[in-house]
């Protein structure tokens, strides 16, 4: 089949059938001292793992000097389901202290950022990711990002069937492209590799957008796999996998203002036994590669092909891809999700340890030193570290006699252990935004935790400090922390206001709706205390708040804050 089904093709689509195996001219311009690069390679940078950004906070002030943008990068790990060695985990520590802004921020897709890199250590951040035996490749751009799958280290069987197809998946799905190793190790390959360029997967120009993968359990659903453009759900027999229900067309990316765009949970497509999983994450792939919307950028994603063609009809376009067969799905209903903070035993006589940590950012601030607290426990306990899709961090492989050092040095450290944390804030997430990400219209991490403490407020004086109300804040709609499916969802529409949503599930298989748009940052909390009060009044046996939205409807929601009915 033909890569591309469109006679007109973006700009993007361009820049990547021109640029020689995702090549361009990034050697070349990193050589020099220009400080940041064109639009092509900008876009082709992102292949390899890195955006480029500037520091927003200068912005206005650099206008009045006359001065151009403080540019600066932003570059992720691709790390299959969040899991790092002791050793991996301490030589990241040291890198984000000397090439980066001195923090670690664990993404809501189980990886690590680093944030304000400058140019002269661009090139020798990657390098030194790449040394610790991790990568970058491959963990932005339009190819398959990293694979989720639940965390915990439990040795059952089960987790480590997922973790070993998520390698298995993400190892596949990498691109084969010499131009990584050229660029940022000197043309020194340290992994197997044939030299050859040709993509036998994307193609010359890769796939239509980026696109995204995950394992879960049905009882576990901690990587919110109806996010995922391509999900497979364990189905289990006598406590054992025995297959996967494929899901494809989740995506949480949409554009203020145009109808055309929206969030999108992935549906139930076919049933593929354990063996046939990379097999079939290939199919869904080549078939995005060979159909998606190469036009149009904002509807690009392979979503609009399951909502426009409709599950029928992607089956039957799949159904060769697979090799001519396809099997209904399984359909196993999604019933819990764990975020695995705490003590739990392992299964082998050791123990891990979840932290929470507020919106995956890892750092030393005052008398908060969550950094050095983190690096003295992996080093003292050799801990190995797993990064779970709620931006939270496990210790894992310690003893019963090491978990009482862990909370005291967490707590020396200034930082809280999970049941010190109310119930909302554990359940809480927000995107980096303002100063770094330059598509955020309004802040989201620095601007959450003090929504939260007034939230939290509230709660407690409706008797609710127990409950767990899910927040998840991002500073546009693009949605990376997730907002369309929380039990309130905050997303930034303009400066300090922001559309805010309710009716969400906590364990990711709803979508929320509109409560209000356009409200400031500052009147947030009042807009929900009517419903919190009357949830507070009304609920039913274990209904968490999102339900109770649900139950109401939008019309009545509305009507309850008195909010007139969304204009999009």
């Amino acid at each position: 089949m033909s890569e591309t089904n469109e006679v007109q093709r973006s700009e993007v689509e361009g820049f990547k059938e021109a640029s020689r195996a995702l090549r361009g001219t990034l050697a070349q311009t990193l050589a020099t001292p220009a400080g940041h690069f064109d639009d092509a390679d900008k876009n082709l940078l992102k292949f390899h793992g890195s955006y480029q950004q500037e520091d927003r906070d200068a912005r206005k002030a650099r206008r009045t000097e006359g001065l151009g943008k403080a540019y600066m990068f932003m570059i992720r790990c691709k790390i299959p389901g969040g899991r790092v060695t002791a050793e991996q985990y301490l030589a990241l520590d040291k890198l984000c202290e000397s090439h980066a802004n001195g923090t670690l921020r664990v993404t809501t897709r189980q990886s690590f950022q680093f944030h304000g890199v400058l140019w002269d250590n661009l090139k020798g951040t990657v390098a030194g990711i790449n040394a610790t035996l991790l990568s970058t490749l491959g963990a932005c751009g339009d190819v398959n990002r990293n694979v989720m799958a639940c965390p915990a280290p439990l040795n059952d069987g089960i987790h480590d069937a997922m973790q070993g197809l998520a390698d298995a998946i993400a190892a596949h799905l990498a691109p084969r492209t010499a131009a990584y190793h050229e660029i940022w190790l000197n043309g020194k390959d340290v992994t197997p590799t044939d030299g050859d360029d040709h993509e036998p997967i994307y193609g010359k120009v890769y796939l239509p957008r980026k696109f995204k993968t995950a394992f879960a359990l049905p009882d576990d659903n901690c990587t919110d796999i109806y996010a995922n453009d391509l999900g497979f759900l364990a189905v289990l027999e006598g406590g054992k996998i025995v297959g996967y229900d494929v899901l494809v067309g989740g995506g949480m990316g949409r554009t203020h203002g145009n109808a055309e765009t929206f969030a999108h949970l992935a549906k139930h497509i076919c049933f593929v036994e354990p063996e046939d999983v990379v097999k079939a994450a290939e199919a869904v792939v080549t078939l995005f590669r060979d159909h998606g919307n190469r036009a149009d950028r904002k509807r690009a994603r392979i979503k609009y092909l399951v909502h426009d063609w409709g599950v029928e009809r992607f089956r039957e376009v799949l159904k060769p891809y697979l090799g001519g067969k396809l099997t209904l799905p399984r359909n196993p209903p999604i019933t819990g999700v764990d975020l695995h903070l705490g003590r739990h035993p392992q299964g082998d006589g050791k123990w891990f340890y979840g932290v929470s940590i507020e919106n995956g950012r890892i750092k030393d601030a005052g008398d908060f030193r969550l950094r050095t607290a983190l690096r003295t426990l992996v080093e003292r306990h050799r801990a190995d570290v797993r990064l779970t899709g709620n931006q939270d961090l496990l210790l894992c492989n310690l003893s019963l006699a090491a978990l009482d050092d862990v909370e005291k040095t967490l707590t020396a450290h200034g930082v809280k252990l999970p049941e010190q944390m109310s119930p909302t804030r554990q359940l809480s997430m927000a995107c980096p935004a303002i100063p770094t990400c330059g598509l955020a219209l309004s802040e989201s991490e620095r601007s959450l935790p003090a929504l939260l403490d007034e939230l939290d407020g509230v709660l407690a004086g409706l008797g609710l400090g127990s409950e767990a109300v899910g927040v998840r804040m991002t500073g546009c709609p693009n949605g990376c922390a997730r907002p369309y499916q929380s039990d309130v969802g905050l997303v930034g529409r303009a400066g300090v206001k922001y559309t805010v949503y309710v009716g969400g599930s906590q364990l990711g298989e709803r979508l929320n709706f509109v409560l209000k748009d356009l409200v400031p940052r500052d009147q947030i909390v009042g807009l929900l205390t009517p419903l919190l009060t009357s949830f507070a009044a009304e609920r039913q046996a274990e209904e968490t708040f999102g339900d109770y939205c649900q139950r109401l409807g939008p019309d009545a929601a509305r009507q309850a804050v008195g909010a007139p009915a969304p204009k999009e």
